[in-house]
Order: structure tokens, then C-alpha cells, then sequence
């Protein structure tokens, strides 16, 4: 696994603290890092997009509302919401991210994090935000 999978992987479980914790696991974040990589560029990487998703939830949590029609976002499991807030945000703000690669190592933490529905749902919900991000470019 690749650095920068590796530091997407970080970030979702990262992200999946915050949204049970809240803003206190914000003064947890570099402890939990250094305890969960070796490497000094995944922890920054990791910390740089999961202070991003945290910074943007509600521009994230808007992009994923209006890519997952029928679905309140509050009946998604964590870790979907997990996955699907980084997505949005490296879709959204990490403009230099190829969007496909953005979609795939979402669905590929989905496939080894959530259940078998997953990678499927994840698959549309941000193919769907790709799609409209393009639309307003």
C-alpha cells in the first residue's frame, strides 16, 4: 500500500473519531497518529486532509446530502460517513486528485471497513458529487 492510501486510510478512522468524539479528539489527533503510522509523510498527510474534512463538514455533509438522495445522512453508518466525508472533501478542495483515484481508494477502504453494500453506494454517492463539482467548473 502506497503513502497516500495509506494516509486515506488514517484519515477515514480519524474522521470516524471526530464524528463519535467531537471537536475533543482534535487535542488526540497527533497521538493518534504517531501511534497508528511510522511514517512522518503519512501522518501529515493524514492530519492535513482529516483537519480538512473537520474545517468543511458542512460543505462536505452538503455534497454528500445531495449526492445520496433518500438517505439522511444521519442513518449512514459512521463509517461510510467516515469514508464519504473525505471523499467529498478531496473531491472539493484537492483539486491537484485525479477524481477517479479519489473514488477508487474510497471504495477500496469501503470494501476492507464496511459492509457488502458499501463500495457500491460509496461508488455513486461520490461518482454523483464528481459529476456535479464538474457541472460548476
Amino acid at each position: 500500500m502506497d503513502s497516500r492510501s495509506k494516509a486515506r486510510e488514517l484519515a477515514v478512522q480519524a474522521i470516524y473519531q471526530l464524528d463519535v468524539l467531537g471537536d475533543y479528539f482534535l487535542t488526540q489527533l497527533g497521538p493518534f497518529l504517531r501511534e497508528n503510522a511510522d511514517d512522518e509523510a503519512v501522518r501529515r498527510l493524514a492530519e492535513e486532509w482529516t483537519r480538512g474534512v473537520w474545517a468543511n463538514i458542512g460543505a462536505c455533509d452538503d455534497l454528500i446530502r445531495s449526492a445520496a438522495l433518500k438517505w439522511e445522512l444521519s442513518r449512514l453508518s459512521t463509517v461510510d460517513r467516515s469514508i464519504l466525508r473525505l471523499g467529498a472533501y478531496q473531491l472539493q478542495f484537492c483539486k491537484d486528485m485525479p477524481g477517479k483515484v479519489v473514488i477508487n481508494e474510497a471504495i477500496e477502504i469501503a470494501k476492507k471497513y464496511s459492509g457488502e453494500q458499501a463500495p457500491r453506494f460509496v461508488n455513486g454517492v461520490l461518482d454523483a458529487i464528481l459529476k456535479k463539482l464538474k457541472t460548476q467548473d
